[in-house]
């Protein structure tokens, strides 16, 4: 009886919440191929005899740190790279990269003192991951800069993501004879399933369905995708444990087995029959043998389309911004509200647009976005809206850039009044209706809204939500100051698909977080930042993925690769 409250106890502190896919698991790895063109001839009698080195930036510490660097080409002015560059990539973060072209004249690796003999370096680039993903066929030309009054030449970025990260293991287990666990009945039981990671420990991946009152379950197939299983290793250890479910959340530990995917991969066999083993009890009865055997009814490994062969092949995403402009925000003239415009220091509402928008802006082409406010009085007849352009202009509410964003938000807290209610329902509807109009998979659109409290449209905005769950739409809120918001978790559906009328929302697509989890202690806003975007646009490529596959869209072919034949090669002398 005291093993099984201790089984009890650890199994609350495992079992309850997790993520799927840990943050550590990159969402793919992407490798970056390097050409460049009408570069700086800096050999007198040859030309010059280029290398790139790729440095990579922290979130927390600004250092540059050199990641790695190509071969060098010996003379020419037009090299095409063989050396790639291979990258975890992750949609949700902002991943800066740096590529400095040097000019080799000797054979030494110490690239130490090239940067000081000014006659070595050739040029640099600046750019996120996310740009050269997001360009069109995933290839991004830039020129080359770093040298007052000169053309430095260009360079050429493609990225492709590597196949080994695509694939999905679609799997069945049933059990036999496990040990029973309830008073009045048998058992409730699940499985919980772990990764192990490279220090030891186990990071869990995925927890079945709760099959009630049997000891010979049979779970629903489930899939996931193989590199949260195993992040690409086959022999490494999976761990399986067993429990019965329990209403108050303290589940009773069963027994666990171990495998791997290289072994779940021969399928349906003797070899994929497990035994349960509670090792507690083990130790302590003698005649002990197991807690019953899970076996494997089958297991399929399928590729699957991913969020950059959508990209890839041209799909834009639009991001459009919305802003209360609510009384309860507080006098905008006030260090108290929310709105206050610190000159030395941005709010939050400025911070969570510039977090979220940053990066998702390197995915539209041409960097416009509509931005909304909603609970103001306008002038000049202070008539109520919900929905109004930040930058006036009803006809074409689109801001340049971020920049073009934020200056329109300083703008309209000029000239209009803070009022209310907190109506979600009209900008939800505003970007469904854009996203109503393009359902081809070309379009997907996130609609990022930023709040301070209460929402007063609970009913409409529920409806609006399970209405654009058919659409090619995502939608983020963003919760600012100390509100209590509990209404917001309900639109998240995370635990309960949201529902309007007796209707079912067809797909998830609500991410709410309150802003105030993401403060850095230390003040460190740029980690804030880093923070909050990572975990608001966690989501999305799964949920634009799950939206074409729920209407049978494949990713468009590409447009053709760039060939060295597209740009005038320059042959050595």
């Amino acid at each position: 009886m005291e093993g099984d409250v201790m089984d009890k106890v650890e199994a609350t502190a495992t079992v309850r919440d997790f993520d799927p896919i840990s943050g550590s698991i990159p969402a793919t790895k992407v490798e970056i191929t390097v050409s460049c063109r009408d570069l700086l001839d800096r050999d007198t009698f040859s030309k010059s005899d280029p290398l790139v080195v790729l440095y990579t930036q922290g979130v927390e510490c600004k250092q540059w740190r050199e990641f790695g660097r190509t071969e060098v080409i010996d003379n020419t002015l037009n090299p095409d790279f063989v050396r790639k560059y291979i990258l975890d990539y992750f949609f949700e973060e902002k991943q800066n990269l740096r590529f400095d072209v040097y000019d080799i004249d000797s054979k030494s690796p110490d690239l130490a003192k090239h940067p000081t003999d000014f006659n070595d370096f050739l040029g640099q680039v600046y750019c996120t991951l996310g740009e050269i993903v997001g360009s069109p066929a995933s290839r991004l030309e830039k020129p080359l800069g770093g040298i007052p009054g000169k053309k430095c030449g260009t360079i050429i970025l493609s990225a492709e993501e590597l196949g080994n990260c695509r694939d999905y293991a679609t799997m069945q287990f049933c059990a036999n004879k496990l040990d029973k666990k309830d008073f009045f009945g048998k058992s409730d039981p699940f499985m919980v399933f772990y990764r192990s990671n490279e220090d030891g420990t186990f990071t869990i991946c995925h927890k079945t369905e709760v099959v009630k009152n049997t000891l010979n379950p049979v779970w629903q197939p489930f899939s996931i995708p193989v590199r949260a299983l195993c992040n690409g290793d086959y022999d490494r250890t999976i761990k399986v444990e067993v429990y019965d479910w329990d209403r108050d959340g303290s589940h009773d530990f069963i027994g666990e087995f171990t495998s791997s995917y290289k072994e779940l991969c021969r399928g349906q066999s003797q070899l994929n029959v497990y035994e349960v083993v509670n090792a507690k009890k083990k130790i302590k009865k003698k005649r002990y043998i197991n807690s019953g055997t899970v076996s494997l009814l089958s297991f399929i490994v399928e590729s699957e389309h991913t969020f950059l062969d959508y990209i890839k092949g041209g799909t834009q995403i639009h991001f459009t911004v919305a802003i209360d402009f609510t009384a309860s925000n507080g006098n905008p003239s006030q260090s108290t509200s929310l709105h206050y415009m610190n000159p030395y220091q941005m709010n939050a509402y400025a911070m969570a647009l510039k977090a979220v928008g940053e990066i998702i802006q390197d995915y539209d082409s041409d960097k416009m976005f509509p931005a909304l406010g909603f609970g103001a009085k306008l002038p000049p007849d202070g008539r109520v809206s919900h929905e109004f352009p930040l930058n006036g202009n009803i006809e074409n509410p689109y801001c340049n850039g971020m920049e073009g964003i934020l200056e329109a938000y300083h703008q309209s807290l000029k000239t209009v009044q803070l009022y209310g209610p907190t109506n979600f329902a009209p900008v939800v509807n505003h970007v469904a209706r854009y996203a109503a109009a393009v359902q081809d998979g070309s379009q997907y659109f996130v609609l990022l809204i930023i709040t301070d409290g209460v929402i007063s449209d609970m009913a409409q905005t529920k409806e609006a939500i399970v209405n654009a769950a058919k659409l090619p739409m995502s939608i983020i809120i963003v919760g600012v100051g100390q509100a209590e918001f509990d209404a917001m978790v309900e639109l998240d559906g995370d635990d309960i698909r949201i529902s309007s009328r007796g209707k079912l929302a067809e797909r998830d697509i609500v991410q709410f977080v309150p802003f105030r989890d993401y403060m850095d202690r230390t003040g460190n806003h740029v980690l804030s930042m880093a923070r909050l975007a990572k975990d608001v646009l966690a989501e999305i490529p799964d949920q634009l993925i799950s939206y074409m596959k729920s209407r049978g869209i494949k990713p468009c072919p590409p447009p053709p690769a760039y060939s060295s034949g597209d740009f005038p090669q320059t042959n050595s002398v």
